[in-house]
């Protein structure tokens, strides 16, 4: 019987290890998906925000927009929305204005 056992084991390493590599490659297809998503959304609303503004960074009503839009996008999806993040999503736009030159192998940290 443990002979059986021992040969069952063996057997299963190699499989063991294709499923472990198969998890691995799609949790960091996964994870590159969900950051190039989530640089475009931020950079979208740094577009947005610049194209309320009118190009105007420092648009006299500025400040008040963007704490009342926080605000209201705290309440409809939770955290990461305040005041100072949008500036900083304004700033990531103003930054780099072309999409294409934002590299999506680096992540929101890395702009940070």
């Amino acid at each position: 019987m443990s002979k059986d056992l021992s040969l069952i084991d063996k057997n299963i390493n190699p499989i063991f290890e294709e499923i472990r590599d198969l998890i691995n490659n799609s949790r960091n297809r996964v994870y590159s998906v969900v950051n190039t998503e989530m640089l475009n959304l931020y950079w979208n609303i740094g577009k947005v925000i610049m194209e309320i503004q009118q190009g105007n960074e420092r648009a006299s009503y500025g400040d008040t927009v963007l704490q009342k839009l926080s605000e209201k996008l705290t309440n409809e999806f939770g955290r990461g929305f305040s005041a100072i993040n949008l500036r900083t999503m304004r700033k990531f736009y103003l930054m780099y204005p072309i999409w294409k030159t934002v590299s999506t192998k680096l992540s929101w940290s890395h702009y940070l």
